[in-house]
């Protein structure tokens, strides 16, 4: 019988990074011995969740609705004393109101984390936000968030903890990756054995940039300085199929048709980033975190990213008369910028790119590891708990 019980709320396990996190930090507790239960409606990665040895207790987490957030919120404080349960850790705003009613009513403590800026427009929303600033501990995904944080919601800066996302490095590593997968990928893209892959792995909505990436590619074929490149734009629309229309409409315009490709959905990053020559996250609203980057890193891929949010911490920046960086940072909503950057990735010599992915590597390595972001929640977890959760996990990790 493990002796230490977390809940976990979060809306539904999709495939985003709230839920991405909710799975790795289910793996980690039940690595350390105790148990990991999980409060949502569930989704597709609600088998990689029992897998990782959460259970899941289904509610309608997700919903906005002030009377079934509070129906949820009477749910959780029967299941906490039913369960034992020593602390709650909410990931996301619906759940997090019904999962801080329930804490506070059962005297349990109660930790968030944001995953999101969260922006507030008028001062409902900014109401509706609070709750993500409540928790006894506040767990921040980027030195961005934590200043989001203590600025806007006027969190005490001892109750905010850093904590960067990461990537495990055991499935993002070149060695892992079979060459029968890159072909497969390759095949599905229709691009060449040998020819360059620029990558774009973002959801198809505006504010991910992907006509900033049409545009920049346009500019380097009209200067005849796109070569062989293909452009890969890979994402769900989630629904959006008019902005996907317009998307096509602008490569079509733009004379790149065969050159820019909406694939859709990839379910094999580790193979899409070993192909790429160089990946782009292009976003012009600031994002708290940049997953996609460490990942291209993780797999010796160099990066370009939006001089926005926490984009800029996840890289070593390219700077003049510098040599040891893994990215460019470039302005946001500047096409051109991207395009300098991008003929300067697709131009670098074997030899430079190999050295630039190495030292990319051992960057993530070093700083956005899976294992260091599930340690130092536990970590969290032990502060108010007076467990010993980190130890166990790392000795069991060991």
């Amino acid at each position: 019988m493990a002796d230490v019980t977390i809940l976990q709320a979060v809306p539904r396990l999709d495939s985003g990074g709230s839920e991405q996190a909710a799975v790795e930090i289910a793996e980690a507790l039940t690595r350390a011995g105790a148990s990991a239960l999980v409060a949502t409606e569930g989704g597709r990665m609600a088998t990689a969740m029992t897998r990782a040895g959460g259970e899941i207790v289904p509610l309608p987490m997700a919903s906005k609705n002030p009377i079934t957030i509070l129906a949820n919120a009477r749910r959780l404080a029967r299941l906490i004393e039913e369960r034992g349960i020593d602390l709650v850790h909410a990931r996301s705003r619906a759940p997090a109101w019904s999962a801080f009613l329930a804490a506070r009513r059962t005297r349990r403590p109660f930790v968030t984390t944001y995953h999101g800026a969260y922006g507030s427009v008028g001062p409902f929303k900014a109401a509706y936000n609070s709750v993500m600033g409540r928790g006894d501990r506040v767990i921040a995904n980027s030195l961005y968030t934590a200043d989001l944080i203590a600025t806007r919601q006027q969190v005490a800066r001892e109750r905010i903890r850093v904590i960067y996302r990461g990537v495990d490095l055991a499935k993002f590593t070149p060695d892992a990756v079979a060459p029968a997968r890159l072909a497969r990928l390759r095949g599905a893209w229709g691009a060449g054995e040998n020819q360059p892959v620029v990558l774009q792995a973002a959801r198809l909505t505006s504010w991910k940039g992907q006509s900033l990436v049409i545009e920049a590619a346009r500019q380097l074929l009209a200067e005849n300085r796109l070569g062989a490149a293909v452009f890969v734009l890979a994402g769900d629309a989630q629904g959006r199929e008019a902005y996907r229309n317009e998307l096509e409409q602008l490569i079509a315009a733009s004379g790149l048709a065969g050159c820019v490709k909406l694939v859709g959905h990839c379910d094999d990053m580790p193979a899409a980033f070993a192909i790429a020559h160089v990946a782009i996250i292009a976003s012009t609203s600031a994002e708290t975190f940049g997953r996609t980057s460490i990942e291209a890193q993780a797999m010796g891929c160099p990066v370009i990213v939006s001089d926005i949010g926490a984009a800029p911490e996840t890289i070593i920046p390219a700077l003049p008369g510098e040599q040891g960086y893994t990215g460019w940072v470039i302005p946001c909503h500047d096409p051109t910028a991207i395009a300098e950057r991008m003929a300067e990735a697709l131009t670098l010599p074997a030899s430079d790119r190999e050295v630039i992915g190495a030292r990319a590597r051992r960057w993530v390595a070093a700083k956005f590891t899976l294992s260091q972001m599930q340690r130092a929640t536990l970590a969290v977890y032990d502060e108010l708990l007076g467990s010993h959760l980190a130890d166990r996990f790392d000795r069991r990790s060991a």
